[in-house]
């Protein structure tokens, strides 16, 4: 079970550094930037951004919103709220943990491609 979980991580982990390297060389060779300093501005702010999504993710409340599938948001409608179950708050806690790991990994391969600073 552990080896698959990894196996799936490292999927989306080389999934997301590829997309992050191709962006970042598009946009840093169209800024006129060098590619080492663009893939690792590239990296920070995507870790950046799989971190703060991932720290909303898990701080998201114990309720949720009471929908009919037919039904669309209205904006001045009272809303009702349920609780949310346990098996759902356990998926937002789930969510929020390999979201943050995959920001996190992808800030220290940032750190690890900027040229500017020697690690050691």
């Amino acid at each position: 079970m552990l080896r698959a979980a990894a196996r799936r991580f490292l999927v989306m982990f080389l999934g997301a550094s590829a997309a992050t390297t191709l962006f970042a060389v598009l946009f840093g060779v169209a800024a006129g930037l060098s590619v080492d300093r663009s893939v690792s501005l590239g990296f920070y702010l995507a870790g950046s951004m799989l971190l703060i999504v991932g720290f909303f993710a898990g701080n998201r409340g114990p309720t949720r919103l009471r929908q009919s599938p037919g039904e669309s948001m209205a904006l001045f409608r009272t809303r009702a709220v349920r609780w949310a179950t346990r098996q759902e708050q356990d998926e937002a806690i789930n969510i929020s943990a390999v979201v943050l790991a995959l920001g996190f990994a992808l800030v220290l391969l940032g750190v690890a491609v900027d040229g500017r600073h020697s690690l050691f």
